[in-house]
């Protein structure tokens, strides 16, 4: 059984996970929004970088067993998934 300590700093390091995808959604989203279209070199790179650095993130939370492996890749999907949408509702609007 794992204590309570242990839950707790394991439903903290998932928050944190989870606000920093959320970021990443939202500095997309305000992107393709504002600034660019997904086609565009720099929207390519700046979501390159993110989704490496919260699948960095992902990986040592995973290494310090402070979130389940099954759980970060949800995470990572989950974020993927959203900003594919986001991309084909800026695709169907240029």
């Amino acid at each position: 059984m794992v204590d309570n300590a242990v839950q707790t700093d394991q439903k903290k390091a998932y928050a944190v996970l989870k606000a920093d995808a959320d970021k990443i959604l939202k500095l997309i989203q305000v992107q393709m929004d504002n600034l660019t279209m997904p086609q565009c070199p720099l929207y390519e790179e700046v979501l390159d970088t993110q989704m490496f650095g919260l699948s960095r993130e992902i990986d040592f939370a995973v290494r310090l067993h402070l979130i389940d492996e099954d759980k970060g890749k949800a995470l990572l999907d989950n974020l993927e998934k959203q900003l594919n949408i986001l991309h084909e509702k800026a695709q169907a609007g240029y």
